[in-house]
């Protein structure tokens, strides 16, 4: 089980909860964008996990500019040189919807010998089967995706066909959406190993005083004075509904 978090506190409760591995972000309201040193930092100090570490420059697309590449690099380096990094989650696509293996494969190799996972951009491209076998050429040890639907329920079908296609060369890590109410169906029809989500809960802010005439950033986004953080409990539940599933119920291709 692998936990998205973008705060120590969040860290914490998420290995308390038995999780077997953290994608470290900022700003998860975006879909997560790169931390910074400090936090991975501290989180190492805090947590006896492998940390994992977003390299995303900005929310909306995953066609770059030169100038956000050149942001990615620095990031990148940064964060495993000084940092400390267990391993990276990337992803650049062309303005075609394919997997930017030139730009992709610089960046692993920056990375290396540390693993990286293809995150959700695999989500976003035109073709999902050439785009595994772009990131199986490209030697990614991991593809996250929700079977290039909204959630990895509704993107079951695909999911299902991308385990049997990948055939070990890489895995599938099912993520988009999934809960304690939607996990089992999901592992059981996906073939799927290893799934990833956040699993987060409203946490009420220790602020005493408030002003509600004030806010931060955009209108919609999250107020203030609440906050979300992983939630220890729906983590072990979560892990133990993984672990109640035979390996050998799981439909795979």
């Amino acid at each position: 089980m692998e936990v998205c978090v973008d705060s120590v506190e969040s860290a914490v409760n998420a290995v308390n909860g038995g999780a077997s591995r953290l994608e470290l972000c900022c700003a998860l309201s975006e879909g997560g964008l790169t931390p910074s040193v400090g936090l991975l930092r501290v989180v190492k100090q805090e947590v006896n996990v492998p940390v994992f570490v977003m390299i995303r420059p900005r929310g909306g697309d995953f066609a770059y500019s030169e100038q956000e590449f050149e942001v990615m690099k620095e990031d990148l380096i940064a964060l495993k040189d000084i940092g400390d990094a267990d391993g990276f989650v990337l992803g650049i696509l062309t303005r075609d919807g394919e997997v930017d293996t030139r730009r992709c494969s610089q960046l692993i190799e920056l990375a290396r010998p540390q693993p990286v996972t293809f995150h959700r951009a695999f989500d976003m491209t035109r073709d999902p089967f050439r785009a595994l076998e772009a990131i199986v050429g490209l030697r990614v040890e991991r593809v996250l995706t929700s079977g290039q639907e909204t959630t990895a329920l509704e993107g079951l079908p695909l999911l299902q066909e991308l385990v049997g296609r990948a055939c070990g060369r890489t895995t599938v890590i099912a993520g988009g959406g999934i809960t304690e109410r939607n996990l089992e169906r999901i592992l059981r029809g996906s073939g799927c190993r290893e799934f990833h989500c956040s699993a987060r809960t409203n946490v009420d802010s220790v602020m005493q005083y408030r002003n509600p005439r004030v806010r931060m950033g955009a209108q919609c986004g999250v107020p203030e004075y609440s906050l979300r953080v992983a939630d220890t409990d729906r983590i072990q539940t979560m892990i133990s509904i993984a672990q109640s599933i035979p390996q050998d119920t799981t439909h795979i291709n």
